[in-house]
This record gives structure tokens, C-alpha cells and sequence, in this order.
């Protein structure tokens, strides 16, 4: 991934436009969902207990 400064860009907005095109990439979200092993089963309770997770919020906001 490369940013490149626009003329004229301040260090904040640069900064800013950094972080939403790092957050949008998702490099800083599969670095840390691997920072550590996982095995199978575990990981496949995490992913059911994320999908509930997930049906819950959006019955309540229904």
C-alpha cells in the first residue's frame, strides 16, 4: 500500500487519509486477527459466535 502526500495537504489530513485507506484495506485487521494460532475448532467458534453476534444487533435495530 503506498499514500502519496498531495501539494498543498497538511500532515493531519494526510494522516487522516492514511488511516481510513489502512482501515479500508484491512492489513491492520488480518495482522491482528493472526497474531496468534487459532486452531480449527476454535477458530470456527469464534466465526459462529461473531454470526450471532451480528443476528442479534440487527434484530434489535430492526
Amino acid at each position: 500500500m503506498q499514500i502519496i502526500r498531495r501539494d498543498g495537504e497538511g500532515f493531519e489530513e494526510f494522516l487522516r487519509r492514511y488511516k481510513r485507506e489502512l482501515a479500508q484495506s484491512g492489513i491492520l485487521r488480518d495482522h491482528k486477527r493472526s497474531r496468534f494460532y487459532l486452531s480449527p475448532g476454535e477458530a470456527r467458534r469464534q466465526k459462529q459466535q461473531a454470526a450471532e453476534r451480528r443476528r442479534r444487533r440487527k434484530r434489535t435495530n430492526s
